[in-house]
């Protein structure tokens, strides 16, 4: 398709798009009277309408049922999150039985780090990318020097090439093929925080697997983003947010996966608690633990209905949607963003760098050469809530629910603006 960077063609385009009537599903936060353009579906998800609703179910049937809302709410809060798997699974490329909701992120990449790290003398090596997100890093460390090992003979990091921004997925594999019969765990983010790389995670896990080391994804970028095919990638396990792409709401209950190779087993190293063991026998209390069948073995703790009843009411939206659709519109809406960038860029002479490669999600990163954080601050008090990230970049997440093409065209006309007022 020809784009066109006015006001009319973003407009026509908004006129065809059957996911435009999802943007009423959201609420939109206002500055200065006006609703904003919404950049930051890739750290949190706006609320859809529907949520409350949900949440208000759980409040009613607790002040109406207290301990009896267990077992005899609309929907019983004793396997509440069992409602989750489903929907879940179609958005991952999963069984049913593979998949699970509990904890948080970086609280269930440690417990799946328990079953799927086990360093050994010889193999103990693992593979991350370089400048892994934060929680990631102090995780891979903490576990190594958990195991009584020396991080900075473990942990070894996939590096771009020297004035690239993006990683290759030859030189990853290259890596995995090095390190060969040392290599425990090859561990990556499958969509890049800074660059909004999407990682070939089918080929990736392949020649992790080939050369015998469990292989597992962080999905926090990915879950909702992007097509995933879990279970025949034949992934050991990952995990991932539910506040981002998925709408969640902040800090609220994350997703794991794990491959049904690894289910019923009652030897697998595993951190175990009440929730996990079999529901039929669950409330006899009986001593020894016996797991579920399915991913809610990892279960410790009873679910956190509060939180997951937002994460159940954004998924009836994906159930409604289907993951094709979202990307269909992702891969049109990013396009056109990056056709207006390119345009503004022309009109008043300045240098962005689209640093996001090819293989991308919903996320564009951007480098604003010549233009410090008052652009940033520009945008932000004109109704465009983005991310700034050091040392100049803002990333541009225009997530397909709620974000219009107009709204893309309106962003290129601010950012002129701010540009020239800078």
């Amino acid at each position: 398709m020809e784009f066109k960077n006015t006001l009319e063609f973003a407009k026509s385009l908004d006129a065809i798009d059957q996911l435009g009537v999802y943007r009423d599903e959201f609420i939109f936060p206002k500055v200065n009277g006006k609703e904003v353009i919404y950049f930051t579906g890739n750290s949190l998800g706006l609320q859809p309408k529907r949520t409350q609703g949900f949440i208000d179910e759980v409040m009613k049937d607790w002040a109406e049922l207290a301990v009896e809302g267990h077992f005899y709410a609309k929907k019983p809060w004793w396997d509440y999150h069992e409602q989750l798997a489903e929907p879940l699974a179609k958005v991952v490329g999963a069984l049913p039985e593979e998949v699970s909701v509990m904890n948080t992120l970086t609280v269930n990449l440690h417990l799946l780090m328990v079953s799927f790290y086990r360093p050994t003398t010889k193999r103990f090596k693992i593979i991350c990318e370089e400048k892994a997100f934060p929680s990631d890093q102090y995780m891979f460390q903490s576990q190594v020097r958990f195991h009584g090992l020396d991080p900075k003979e473990t942990i070894i990091e996939v590096k771009k090439r020297e004035g690239e921004h993006y990683w290759r997925t030859e030189d990853v594999i290259q890596k995995i093929n090095e390190v060969g019969d040392e290599l425990a765990l090859v561990l990556i983010g499958g969509v890049n925080y800074y660059n909004g790389q999407v990682m070939d995670m089918k080929a990736i896990t392949k020649a992790g697997k080939a050369v015998g080391a469990m292989v597992g994804w962080d999905l926090a970028h990915a879950v909702g983003n992007v097509k995933l095919n879990l279970h025949d990638w034949e992934v050991d396990f990952a995990s991932w947010c539910s506040y981002k792409y998925m709408n969640s709401g902040p800090g609220n209950a994350s997703g794991i996966f794990v491959n049904r190779k690894y289910l019923g087993k009652t030897d697998i190293p595993r951190f175990e608690g009440w929730w996990g063991t079999k529901k039929e026998t669950r409330f006899l209390m009986k001593p020894e633990f016996e797991p579920m069948e399915n991913a809610d073995a990892w279960q410790i703790s009873n679910a956190p209905v509060l939180s997951i009843a937002p994460y159940l009411a954004s998924l009836t939206l994906f159930e409604e949607v289907g993951m094709d659709a979202l990307i269909e519109k992702r891969n049109k809406i990013v396009s056109y963003l990056e056709f207006i960038l390119h345009e503004i860029d022309k009109e008043v002479d300045s240098s962005f760098e689209i640093i996001t490669p090819k293989d991308r999600g919903c996320q564009l990163s951007v480098f604003l050469h010549g233009h410090g954080k008052s652009l940033f601050n520009y945008l932000m008090e004109n109704g465009v809530i983005t991310d700034w990230r050091e040392p100049n970049v803002i990333r541009l997440a225009p997530a397909p629910f709620y974000c219009s093409y107009e709204d893309m065209y309106r962003f290129g006309q601010i950012l002129k603006a701010g540009v020239l007022a800078n």
